[in-house]
């Protein structure tokens, strides 16, 4: 072997040529005698001998060898012994899962057969040895902590999908997910698990005893005189439910917690470990040793300050030392148990990673005289070692352990050649990396010491009539105020002390992302963007199979980590370079997004898939780029968009893919601690896929257009002279500036599509803890308020009270300790600046590819959903607790996040619907809340016209429901009745549960909103809908088209709902059905609240005639009205029975929304209009034969008998609960509501006195007052019409119209509506080139 890193040319083969031999007097390095002195020095004879240097036997580097052998072999045990059977134990000496025939259901194993993940119901496994005498354990790392019961097992059990380990006669179980034991019956034992924590799993068959421990503390025993004798022997064995994962230790790695009296299954390398550790000290001696060749002497020296300085006589002894010490590093137990714990040892002294240089010269001496795959075997096995300390130590108070292990990896890492390989071969191709930046969450607040660090707990006390928290510090007693500032305190102590842990995982992250380190090749950071493209590339693929991906709670950490040290390295550029953008300006250029450099795998364009925009987009991109587009490239993409579920279906699957049912890969990220790839996927059902790991599936077939991530050097990253690298193909709208290093743009682009893959929901699934805070303060609050209420003389009461608010207490002291570790870790204001920073690169990445014109369609559609979530993230998850107006520049990043998404909403370029769906939520979720809506109102004139125009665009043939909630939004406050926050029903009840996609959360939040009209808004729409007239008769004939469909489909629904209440037998009615029913609700009163908007601020759309459309318009407009305020209002009607019900799930169906929204639009036409606007009005709606005069008297609680007074609902049978949906109960007469009617049979606008003020009440009174004088005179001076002169179509209108050329006749109402739709004749399909006037001929 050839010398290494420039080093004397020695391997342990040809250590002895540099031999004394030769010159017997003299080594030709340091005299004889001194030779001898280092030598016996270091490796001094255990056997009694001469002790004085002058009696001793010569020694030199031809005797070495064999007396080094002679020490190694001391204390050694005979070849026999070591061989020789373990009595008590049955089977291989490598204890292993078996995967050939001791497992039933779906399973995943690991490539060491030692970690496993269920793939089914409920899955078991045993191991390959079997116990029937003696005292043994093995370990169990849990992973994740559901459903899974471990123990022991004897070969007569034979398991199902139903009953696994603990429920057969012979085994025996611990579940410390149910905290219980298990043998055929179960009782509760133990305590509860959690991701991280180690079980043992002990038996004792000398006593027949089976005891548990967790994290070393004995759970007691739990079974005793378990079954015995010949023919019976114990398997460990584990049952576990689908996606749950562990991982086993039967001793091949050295047990974390070992049990005094009870051995591991797996027999520990006693011999091997007994020389590792002699050899080892030897080492230390080198270390600590310097020889003084001028005074011929040895001289004891601190070895942290010992260096590789090529000396022969140390160099030929350390040969010497790792001619026997090398092999043995090979072996995970020796690398845990021996040279990690040497290295740790080295790192003790505290201080900074680079003040301890002798792991670095250490390293410089492994690869000195070790065979490179030595080198490489010891490596992976001291990180795979490293990362599983780091992973399932328990955490403490200062997080000692943490640290010490990220401290030993950074100083790892600080070698540039050891840290090439592990960046090339081990860190994303073996280990699990990423869960070296994630900082796991207690979920047991006292073993973690949170007690003593945080001792004051503090939660809201206050809260709002909505249950809100009240921030108003004024409110506070001064002994609240002193226990919440304890407990800010304790946080800011934690905080401190998980600062220390981030600020090492960023260390590590500015390793892998040297771009200097081109010593010994390709530089670390290039190494690093292909593994990390890789990376993302896997969990990208994988979307909807959780049990592939990386966990969300590992991506968090990583992203902040990641953004930190992006942002660092994007800095010092900016200071060597001046001409470049500082980091907080950053954005990813759109090239990236057409010129192939950048793989997107398969993710979706905003243009659609990328095959297509190639095809239809060449041109642009040779004009605007000067890209061309090679043919035979086009057809090879479409060939391959045409044959991907045929031909490379298969490579894209994770390594390891099993065939059967399109089975993932082994999902790694859930399973073993270290191991990142399957070799096995066991199932009962399919014995041919119990087979090793088979090599590796070639690549993706490489298409023409895109660089395969392996095959991507510095220079295609970064460019050269006249090579623009990732920035090929700048287009003219692209300012010609240095934006920083092209390899951190792709690095910034990464980061977004991580945030896309899973970040996102880990952020809203982690506000979880912060709203149990709020539901147990508000139940203590309500208990102590009861305490105080209760009588003196109901003791019985006041011991339960007193019972609730102490669990109550307690519960809240535990979540609050433990939110404020996830406030430290996840919820700070360092985090919340990472996704702002994140929010305003989406946004300027979006705005300079919208410069782009048609290339905009390159862009990959998660910048704008990451642009999205991250604001909705902002705004609900990091407040209260950290505000958004203190964030830098944030009234002009949200003006710009209005800005593109009143843009693109309508945007031709997008053809996504569910990105189209996105952003129209979005909007609809930003014009609810005045801080975003004044946003809205502030961006250029011409985008606001052009978003509301296209908000007016006709509904059909898009998501009309959206669009029309952000119409109600700009409106609601202005409205008749309409100032409610909540209905005045559902005052006290509470809100619906928001636990949705952000998005819908964002939209289900805004309904609990104050009003926000938007004046300025409604004035475009005014104007729009004044001077196009096309485009307001399109509109609302679309609006008045949804409105009779959403009201049609309503009543069709209760008619169902109610038979099914009228029915003898127990019913339940489908909770889809009820929610479908009640969004048919909500969308007829939000079209309502429309058309409402669209009178009081276009009247003459209806009311002036002269406009084409105006008299149909408003005919329709009459007879939706009728035909809803008839089937609310009707005496005995389905309406009153079905909301008397009290179905849930149709809680917002009432009459107050529907009725008041009916009320103002009748308003505006009939009170507020011109007077010939109001006659018209008037006429119209008095002639349309669904008017009932008694329908708008209900309004006020007159008319007659009111609407249900004298027959209810049916009587049906005792309400039943069960999961079909929701039971239909008897029909009941709710009491007196707050700020509703005193009594729900008499509706009366009258009742709603906090909703309606008193101007608004006179206007509904005059206006009765004028339907009912109108009314009377229509009557007296209606004439009676033959059948003959009305119209054949409707036979509620006498006929006004003749077709031509066809001369068939009807009402103009029948025939204008008809010609909005249709062109034929009704009667004989004729083609209608005109309609005129027709008047009945006298002589008739």
């Amino acid at each position: 072997m050839s010398s290494k890193e420039g080093g004397t040319a020695l391997t342990r083969r040809n250590c002895r040529l540099a031999s004394d031999t030769d010159k017997p007097k003299s080594t030709g390095i340091v005299n004889e005698k001194l030779l001898t002195d280092y030598l016996h020095h270091v490796f001094p004879s255990t056997k009694p001998g001469p002790t004085l240097a002058s009696l001793r036997k010569p020694l030199g580097f031809q005797d070495l060898g064999s007396h080094l052998e002679k020490l190694l072999a001391e204390g050694e045990p005979p070849e026999e012994d070591r061989d020789a059977p373990v009595e008590g134990r049955l089977g291989p000496n490598t204890v292993v899962l078996d995967h050939t025939s001791g497992f039933e259901g779906l399973l995943f194993v690991d490539d060491d057969l030692l970690g496993v993940i269920g793939h089914s119901n409920f899955s078991s496994i045993r191991a390959t040895t079997c116990v029937y005498k003696g005292k043994w354990v093995y370990e169990v790392l849990i992973s994740s902590q559901g459903l899974m019961q471990i123990g022991w097992c004897t070969l007569n059990c034979h398991f199902n999908q139903e009953e696994g380990v603990g429920d057969t006669p012979d085994s025996y179980a611990y579940d410390g997910n149910r905290v219980r034991k298990w043998n055929v019956t179960t009782t509760n034992y133990g305590k509860s698990w959690a991701a991280g924590d180690i079980v043992s799993c002990m038996i004792d068959l000398d006593e027949g005893t089976i005891t548990f421990c967790l994290n070393g503390q004995s759970l007691g025993t739990a079974f005793t005189d378990i079954k015995m004798g010949p023919g019976v022997a114990y398997f460990p064995a584990i049952s576990l439910s689908f996606k749950e994962s562990v991982a086993f230790n039967f001793g091949s790695r050295p047990l974390r917690y070992p049990v005094e009296g009870y051995l591991p299954l797996q027999n520990p390398p006693t011999a091997e470990l007994l020389k590792a550790q002699k050899l080892l000290g030897y080492i230390k001696t080198v270390l600590a040793t310097t020889i003084d060749v001028q005074e011929e002497r040895l001289v004891e020296k601190d070895c942290s300050s010992w260096k590789l300085h090529g000396e022969p006589t140390v160099l030929l002894a350390m040969a010497h030392i790792f001619n026997h010490f090398a092999p043995l590093m090979c072996k995970v137990y020796l690398v845990e148990d021996v040279l990690m714990s040497f290295l740790l040892s080295i790192l003790e002294g505290g201080g900074s990673v680079d003040e301890h240089p002798l792991i670095q010269q250490l390293l410089d001496l492994f690869w000195l005289l070790m065979e490179d795959y030595e080198v490489n075997e010891c490596l992976k096995q001291l990180m795979m070692s490293l990362l599983r300390a780091y992973r399932f130590s328990p955490i403490i108070p200062d997080l000692g352990f943490q640290i010490h292990y990220l401290r030993l990896t950074t100083a790892i890492l600080h070698h540039e050649k050891s840290r090439k390989y592990l960046l090339s071969n081990v860190l994303f191709d073996v280990l699990r990396s990423v869960v070296f930046f994630y900082i796991k969450t207690p979920l047991r607040v006292k073993e973690a010491g949170l007690e003593e660090l945080i001792p004051t707990t503090w939660w809201p006390t206050r809260f709002d009539k909505e249950g809100k928290d009240e921030l108003e510090a004024k409110s506070e007693t001064a002994d609240e105020r002193l226990r919440r500032r304890a407990y800010e305190r304790g946080c800011q102590r934690l905080k401190k002390r998980i600062e220390v842990v981030e600020e090492l995982q960023v260390q590590i992250l500015r390793l892998l992302l040297n771009n200097k380190d081109r010593g010994t090749g390709e530089a670390s950071r290039y190494i690093f963007l292909n593994k990390f493209r890789k990376f993302l590339q896997e969990n990208a693929s994988n979307r909807g199979h959780p049990t592939a991906l990386c966990p969300p709670e590992y991506m968090l950490c990583f992203l902040h980590r990641l953004i930190t040290a992006v942002r660092s390295y994007w800095d010092e550029g900016k200071r060597k370079g001046p001409g470049c953008i500082n980091s907080e300006e950053a954005y990813v250029p759109p090239q990236l997004f057409y010129n192939g450099k950048v793989d997107y795998f398969d993710l979706q364009r905003l243009g659609g898939l990328l095959s297509h925009l190639k095809k239809t987009l060449k041109d642009e991109l040779a004009s605007k780029t000067n890209i061309i587009i090679d043919p035979a490239e086009i057809l090879t993409t479409s060939m391959d968009d045409l044959d991907e579920d045929e031909e490379s279906g298969a490579a894209q699957r994770p390594f390891g893919a099993a065939a059967m049912g399109g089975a993932l890969a082994r999902p790694s990220w859930l399973s073993s601690p270290t191991l990142g790839r399957a070799n096995r996927f066991l199932s009962t059902a399919a014995v041919s896929l119990m087979t090793p790991r088979r090599p590796l599936a070639p690549p993706e077939k490489v298409k023409v257009r895109t660089l395969a991530v392996e095959q991507r050097t510095e220079e295609d990253i970064e460019g050269s002279h006249g090579n623009d690298g990732l920035l090929l193909g700048r287009p003219l709208e692209e300012p010609d500036q240095p934006i920083a290093e092209k390899s951190l743009l792709e690095i910034v682009d990464g980061i977004v599509m991580m945030y896309n893959l899973s970040v996102h929901q880990q952020l809203g699934k982690m506000v979880v803890v912060s709203d149990d805070v709020h539901e147990y303060a508000m139940a203590l609050k309500d208990t102590e308020e009861k305490i105080a209420r209760c009588p003196a003389r109901r003791a019985d009461i006041l011991d339960e009270l007193q019972k609730s608010q102490k669990v109550f207490a307690e519960k809240l002291n535990h979540l609050s300790r433990r939110l404020a570790w996830i406030n430290a870790t996840v919820y700070s204001k360092e985090k919340m600046l990472d996704v702002y920073w994140l929010l305003r690169v989406c946004i300027r990445t979006v705005e300079h590819a919208d410069h782009t014109g048609s290339l905009f369609a390159f862009a990959p559609e998660f910048y704008l959903n990451v642009a999205m979530n991250a604001y909705s993230a902002l705004k609900n998850y990091f407040s209260p607790a950290n505000s958004m107006d203190d964030l830098p520049g944030y009234e002009d990043t949200l003006t710009q996040l209005a800005a593109i998404l009143a843009k693109h909403f309508a945007d031709p370029r997008i053809v996504g619907t569910d990105i189209k769906d996105s952003l129209m939520q979005a909007l609809a979720s930003y014009v609810c809340y005045p801080q975003s809506l004044r946003a809205v109102e502030r961006i250029p004139e011409e985008q606001r016209v052009a978003m509301m125009r296209n908000l007016l665009a006709p509904y059909e043939q898009r998501p009309w429901a959206q669009t029309n909630w952000i119409l109600v939004r700009l409106w609601r406050g202005c409205g008749f009745g309409y100032r409610y926050t909540r209905l005045p029903h559902l005052l006290k009840t509470k809100p619906e549960d928001t636990n949705l996609p952000s998005l819908q959360r964002d939209l289900s939040l805004a309904s609990l909103r104050k009003p926000c009209p938007s004046l300025l808004l409604q004035r475009h729409m005014a104007e729009l809908l004044s001077m196009d007239k096309d485009m307001a008769a399109s509109f609302l004939n679309s609006v008045l088209n949804q409105l009779n469909w959403a009201f049609s489909e309503f009543i069709g629904m209760i008619q169902e709902i109610q038979q099914a209440a009228e029915r003898p037998e127990r019913n339940f009615v489908d909770t889809r059905q009820l929610k479908v029913c009640a969004t048919c609700f909500d969308l007829s009163v939000s079209l309502l609240r429309v058309l409402e908007m669209t009178v009081t601020l276009v009247p003459e759309i209806f009311l002036d005639w002269s406009r084409p459309s105006a008299e149909l318009l408003l005919r329709r407009l009459a007879q939706l009205l009728n035909q809803v305020l008839n089937r609310v209002t009707a005496e005995r009607n389905l309406f009153d029975r079905v909301v008397n019900l009290r179905l849930p799930g149709l809680e917002s169906v009432d009459h107050y929304p529907i009725l008041v929204a009916v009320t103002g639009i009748l308003v505006q036409i009939l009170v507020e209009g011109q007077r010939q606007g109001i006659s018209r009005a008037a006429s119209v709606l008095l002639s349309d034969p669904c008017f009932q005069l008694h329908s708008i008297q209900h309004l006020l609680g007159e008319g007659g008998e009111p609407a249900g007074s004298s027959t209810t609902a049916a009587p049906s049978p005792p309400p039943v609960v069960g999961p079909l949906g929701a039971a239909l109960a008897p029909a009941v007469s709710p009491g007196p509501g707050a700020g509703g009617p005193a009594d729900r049979k008499h509706f009366s606008l009258h009742a709603y006195t906090d909703y309606i003020s008193e101007e608004e009440e006179r206007k509904v009174e005059g206006m009765l007052a004028f339907l009912t004088e109108e009314s009377k005179q229509a009557a007296a001076s209606t004439a009676p019409t033959s059948e003959e002169d009305l119209c054949p179509i409707c036979y509620a209108h006498s006929i006004s119209a003749v077709f031509k050329p066809c001369s068939h006749k009807s009402c103009k109402a029948c025939i204008n509506q008809h010609l909005m739709n249709n062109k034929d004749c009704f009667f004989c399909k004729a083609t209608i080139t005109g309609v005129e006037d027709y008047t009945k001929p006298a002589s008739s």
